[in-house]
């Protein structure tokens, strides 16, 4: 079972893959004609503006970066740790990460509104700037992990996997603490400027990175016409149910925390009771979505393979949900301009600010995913990344 490789089983269904190819492409089409319409017209003709600057297409792009992180936990576990059942993983974990990476930074790129000016970026730093930060991360996250991944797949280079391996490691929870970062920065912000939100990113990473995994090593070895072994299964379904517990965990501190200081008890109340879309989306979407639903679907009797990777796509779900509140419901409440004292004007102070996306900002969203997925189909095509275990190997450790 085990010595099964993607590259041969894929050989024999070529209009499947070519199907996945059109399926993926046509979502890049809509995302292609979305940034189109967006540049010449501008972003007025998106539901963002000057109140909220962050719309859906930040919450795709956000996520799978975060998400891009996370998957390469898999790798970590593996290859630096030395557990077999994640060692056989760790190609497919660094191949997820490049991908889920270059779709969310797509993503940016075409939301930008002048993606012209992103050479500026690359070239001209500001190092006190967590955005010029973040551009270091994000090119050194392709060239490390790019490296890890061939020194995993390369037998002449393996000796380095696992120096390459640790720098990986460091690296990756530093480019998640940056993305945290950008919002624990933003003091000026009612729902940011907390420290806690740069641990949360990580252990919410971690719960996305998995589930992703999950959901890509389920859908390769049912095409494959495989099972994932029943050890294997019950540790990665156990380590997700860790992490997505410690992810509720985090929101609870990070909540009780904000209703300790009396200047956060009128944001809490409007997220947690009288936000409308914003309450709805963290109670229904983020708790019990993606954190209630799948602990329950994990320690139910009889876990399958099929029930894991349900849970895995309600965490997915929940992710999506975590970001839509955090950013598009930060950006929501209304920014306090002089604390302490009461403001009115004519220019929407003291109210809640209104967002309705238009259906461009989420094709350009599913694009980054579309991106990310096709990205992940070619390479597993011509590629030997189906998870090889060594039997003899988990038979030792157990």
């Amino acid at each position: 079972m085990a010595s099964a490789s993607t590259y041969v089983e894929t050989q024999s269904r070529p209009a499947a893959f070519w199907g996945l190819l059109a399926l993926g492409g046509l979502f890049m089409l809509a995302a292609f004609a979305a940034f189109l319409h967006f540049e010449h017209s501008g972003h007025v003709v998106t539901g963002m503006d000057n109140q909220i600057v962050w719309g859906m297409p930040h919450v795709f792009a956000v996520f799978l970066i975060v998400a891009a992180s996370g998957v390469l936990n898999v790798a970590s576990i593996g290859s630096v740790f030395g557990k077999p059942a994640y060692k056989a993983r760790a190609p497919l974990s660094g191949l997820l990460a490049l991908a889920m990476m270059a779709g969310g930074l797509a993503v940016l790129a075409a939301d930008l509104g002048r993606p012209d000016r992103l050479i500026v970026a690359m070239t001209h730093f500001n190092f006190k700037s967590i955005f010029a930060l973040n551009m270091m991360f994000y090119s050194g996250f392709f060239v490390i992990v790019a490296a890890y991944l061939v020194t995993m797949m390369d037998r002449s280079l393996n000796r380095w996997s696992k120096i390459v391996g640790f720098l990986a490691f460091f690296w990756r929870l530093a480019l998640t603490t940056a993305t945290g970062s950008i919002f624990g920065f933003l003091i000026a912000r009612t729902a940011y400027g907390s420290a806690l939100l740069a641990p949360m990113f990580i252990i919410y990473s971690f719960a996305y990175g998995l589930a992703a995994f999950l959901i890509v090593q389920g859908s390769m070895y049912a095409w494959n016409g495989l099972a994932l072994d029943a050890r294997i299964l019950a540790r990665m379904k156990n380590l997700l149910a860790v992490f997505v517990g410690a992810a509720l965990y985090f929101t609870v501190v990070m909540h009780l925390t904000s209703l300790y200081f009396a200047k956060q008890e009128a944001y809490e109340r409007f997220l947690l009771l009288d936000g409308g879309i914003y309450t709805a989306a963290f109670w229904l979407g983020q708790v019990v979505v993606g954190g209630l639903l799948p602990l329950a679907l994990i320690f139910a009797p009889g876990a399958t393979q099929a029930r894991v990777i349900a849970a895995s796509v309600l965490v997915v779900l929940g992710g999506l949900a975590q970001m839509f509140v955090t950013i598009v419901g930060g950006q929501a409440f209304p920014l306090e301009m002089f604390p302490g004292y009461a403001v009115s004007s004519s220019f929407q102070d003291g109210i809640v600010n209104a967002y309705s996306p238009v259906p461009g900002e989420f094709a350009l969203g599913f694009g980054g995913i579309a991106l990310a997925f096709l990205i992940t189909v070619v390479a597993v095509r011509v590629l030997r990344f189906l998870p090889q275990d060594d039997f003899a190997a988990l038979n030792a450790e157990d």
